[in-house]
């Protein structure tokens, strides 16, 4: 009944999501294509047995990655499928697999649109990474014999309430997954309260500790520096609105001691780089753009307005700084930043990463900061004491390098799933 009242509000929910769409499409003209898709029309054939792996976003399609290439070298004749919410998403899979891949955007969770998608898939395995369960289409699967795998797979204590408050409804979706593989103990442990059986959980660990540098961010990332010069140069990441304000107040602060410093600003959504740059401008500080490709030269801020970029980024940098914390977001990933050996800043809302920063903490490779000038405080702290970079930055890097190896146990797991039903 729960499932039946949902479908019946994301019925009427679908003119306003489409408005949405078209009203998001007029500063961003990437939210008006693929509307069909939205519906579960889509082109092409997959053929059978196809892998389906469905990343939200931009963020969540950079993890699936390394899982994405290995699926594809242990199934080299399955066709490989990957969906996304949001055309950043969309872009990012473009980028980072050149054709290799078939994309569409999910369909909206209403049975007809979901059924429609599968009926012309008929995928073999459905991987969701994180956190992104859609109850239509998790039936869906069930009812197909799909194994549905949550890889990933994180659960806040936030989250796990808002659940449990609607326990008739979160239940059996819960209930759904053939497969949770979390990123840590307490993750598994509130899937397990939430209706995960004991059989069906297993902690794999973090897919983002087994970040990969390769050859071409590390060329990028040495010419980038060499432009900059022998300056501090910091990087604020993932930014959102209400944070960026923090950050030029901190940075400001750093150049009364260090006229000569830069600050990399990198927002986390490509809507507010036009008002991140004007933010700028309004407070005195000269500022170049990555998408005009304008040189970092001698300004005091380079914003970063480009996407998928970001773990390049990084390599330029001496000090991170990690967005969505100063706010309550719950933080982003800190991991690309410490495989660069970074010291890293955050504030105190990370709650969608606790364990990881948890590592971080206990091998002194991260200091939380609160509002404020707290943050610039900790930016002159760390660039003014040489050491204590080094003796951050060394924490970071071990906190990769202890916890590396979940992809492989992921892809392991999904294999004996997917091998199950075919």
């Amino acid at each position: 009944m729960a499932r039946w009242i949902y479908s019946l509000l994301m019925y009427l929910a679908l003119p306003v999501v489409f408005l949405f769409f078209w009203f998001r499409g007029r500063r961003d003209p990437a939210y008006r294509r693929g509307l069909s898709q939205r519906l579960g029309y889509i082109d092409g054939n997959a053929g059978p047995g196809c892998l389906l792996v469905h990343a939200a976003s931009v963020g969540e399609v950079i993890a699936a990655t390394p899982v994405i290439q290995r699926l594809g070298q242990h199934y080299p004749d399955a066709s490989l499928v990957v969906t996304t919410m949001t055309p950043t998403g969309a872009e990012r899979v473009q980028a980072a697999f050149a054709g290799t891949v078939q994309h569409y955007y999910l369909p909206l969770d209403v049975p007809h649109a979901v059924h429609r998608f599968l009926s012309r898939l008929n995928p073999s395995v459905l991987v969701i990474m994180e956190t992104e369960v859609w109850p239509n289409l998790v039936h869906a699967c069930n009812r197909r014999g799909i194994p549905v795998v949550l890889a990933n797979a994180r659960m806040s204590a936030r989250s796990e309430r808002g659940y449990a408050r609607f326990r008739f409804f979160s239940r059996p979706l819960f209930q759904g997954l053939d497969w949770v593989a979390a990123q840590a103990q307490p993750d598994a442990a509130r899937f397990g309260r939430l209706g995960v059986a004991a059989e069906r959980l297993a902690v794999t660990g973090s897919i983002k500790y087994d970040v990969s540098i390769d050859e071409a961010n590390r060329k990028q990332a040495a010419e980038l520096r060499q432009e900059m010069g022998a300056r501090p140069v910091w990087i604020a990441a993932s930014t959102h609105e209400g944070e960026d304000e923090q950050v030029l107040e901190a940075h400001a602060r750093l150049l009364e001691r260090q006229p000569e410093a830069l600050l990399i600003l990198v927002p986390r959504h490509r809507e507010r780089f036009d008002p991140v740059f004007n933010e700028i401008g309004r407070r005195g500080l000269s500022v170049s753009r990555r998408s005009r490709g304008e040189s970092p030269g001698q300004v005091a801020v380079y914003l970063a307005d480009t996407m998928g970029e970001l773990l390049m980024l990084f390599g330029a940098a001496d000090l991170a700084f990690i967005g969505g914390s100063l706010i309550e977001r719950g933080g982003h990933n800190p991991l690309e930043a410490a495989a660069w050996g970074l010291p890293i800043l955050t504030g105190h809302h990370v709650f969608n990463f606790t364990t990881v920063f948890e590592f971080l903490e206990a091998e002194g490779g991260v200091i939380r900061v609160g509002e404020g000038a707290d943050l610039g405080q900790a930016v002159v702290t760390v660039f003014e004491d040489a050491e204590m970079r080094h003796r951050m930055g060394e924490g970071a890097s071990a906190v990769v390098d202890a916890n590396r190896g979940a992809v492989e146990r992921l892809v392991d797991g999904i294999a004996r799933l997917r091998d199950q039903r075919c």
